[in-house]
């Protein structure tokens, strides 16, 4: 038996975060991360595109907006002091034609009231920055960035076990029983973990812990497959750092883009496409129940019924270079199919609500001895470690 102050359930970069900032503000606090993987950062962590947003997309005062700016130079800081690879290279979100530019000018003004540094910029400016990139107005975000996510999960994960904390791998909870004094997790290999308080930071089976936990999550996890391709050596200097279109604004994703990589090398993408399974990675993946349970989930069904257009659209961009290519190539019209090749893919867990909504900021619920964060979309890597700070904040009290 494991007795703790804290167990936090998910050892990908949010949940580590908390952790970290937990042995930073309660340092005689006992803390354990129960990790269901071998190593952590396995999932949306390790297969994200490694940016430092800036914050310019979201909604000012949103939980979004704040944790990200906050977030971003908690992590910048973390990462100078740890000499973990960073870079501020500044990106653009790119107008094709007259009409994004409404759309552009509101995320400009999104910017302003969130206190990012950013300019609209004309063709000539965009020129000078990515030469190769379509676009008859952008904005320049010169502070957005690109960082290695994972090198920052394990080193976090070093100092929660320097500062006397446990990080537990192949941990996956199977069942939690909470009483009026105590909950006690089990895991699937027979440990048993007593603590005070869950942090629940599941990511893809966030709704499934809080389910354990008992209580009914507010939404469910779907999780969307986002591909992506990488440029090939020769095509790298298409894009000098990031080059994004100015996004849907009724969906939670941010379009196909263009992002250089710290490790080096350029990715391209992400379309979403439902996956077949949370953890569906390959086009090949198929987890039937999984898949019964999104079917089954009548919040999915809606939000089928409202976007079937642009889910079909989607999918053919999945079974279609070609087609992927076009949607590329509209940021940057010298792209060519044999300019791409392959790259792994990202599952987002995106939280939809029985009405068929996407829950499109943070999603935090909280009971005795329990908060569960069912809904940590993208910035979460960028402001985990104020997204962690806040769930600190919400701990003391139950602990001291």
């Amino acid at each position: 038996m494991i007795a703790t102050d804290v167990a936090i359930v998910g050892g990908g970069i949010v949940g580590l975060a908390t952790a970290y900032q937990l042995t930073r503000t309660l340092p005689k606090s006992r803390v354990v991360v129960l990790e269901k993987e071998p190593e952590v950062g396995c999932h949306q962590t390790g297969h994200n595109s490694g940016v430092l947003h800036s914050g310019i997309y979201y909604k000012p005062g949103s939980l979004k907006a704040t944790n990200c700016r906050e977030g971003k130079k908690l992590m910048e800081q973390f990462c100078a002091d740890e000499g973990i690879a960073y870079e501020i290279c500044g990106k653009v979100i790119v107008a094709i034609d007259e009409s994004d530019l409404p759309a552009l000018e509101r995320i400009y003004e999104r910017g302003q009231a969130n206190g990012v540094a950013c300019e609209v910029i004309d063709k000539a400016r965009l020129a000078e920055l990515e030469p190769h990139a379509a676009g008859i107005r952008a904005i320049h975000v010169p502070e957005a960035g690109i960082v290695d996510y994972k090198a920052v999960c394990r080193r976090m994960a070093e100092r929660i076990v320097e500062a006397g904390g446990q990080v537990l791998t192949d941990a996956r909870v199977s069942s939690i029983v909470r009483s009026k004094a105590k909950a006690v997790l089990m895991t699937a290999d027979g440990r048993e973990v007593v603590t005070e308080q869950i942090v629940n930071c599941a990511g893809l089976q966030c709704d499934r812990v809080t389910a354990l936990g008992g209580q009914k999550p507010e939404a469910k996890i779907i999780p969307f497959r986002g591909e992506y391709f990488e440029l090939k050596h020769e095509a790298e200097h298409l894009c000098k750092n990031l080059i994004y279109p100015v996004p849907d604004p009724a969906f939670p994703f941010l379009g196909v883009h263009f992002t250089r990589m710290i490790e080096g090398g350029v990715e391209c993408g992400p379309n979403a496409v439902l996956a077949m399974g949370r953890e569906a990675y390959r086009k090949t993946d198929f987890n039937l129940p999984d898949v019964m349970e999104i079917m089954g989930y009548s919040g999915f069904r809606k939000l089928a019924f409202k976007y079937w257009k642009t889910g079909l659209g989607e999918m053919w961009r999945s079974a279609s270079k070609a087609a992927f290519v076009k949607a590329l190539s509209r940021l940057v019209p010298e792209i060519r199919a044999e300019h791409l090749e392959p790259a792994p893919a990202g599952i987002r867990a995106q939280a939809v609500l029985p009405d068929g909504s996407m829950v499109d900021d943070f999603l935090i619920q909280e009971a005795d001895h329990v908060i569960n964060v069912n809904n940590a979309p993208s910035p979460a890597a960028t402001a985990s470690l104020n997204i962690g700070k806040t769930i600190v904040e919400r701990l003391v009290p139950r602990l001291t």
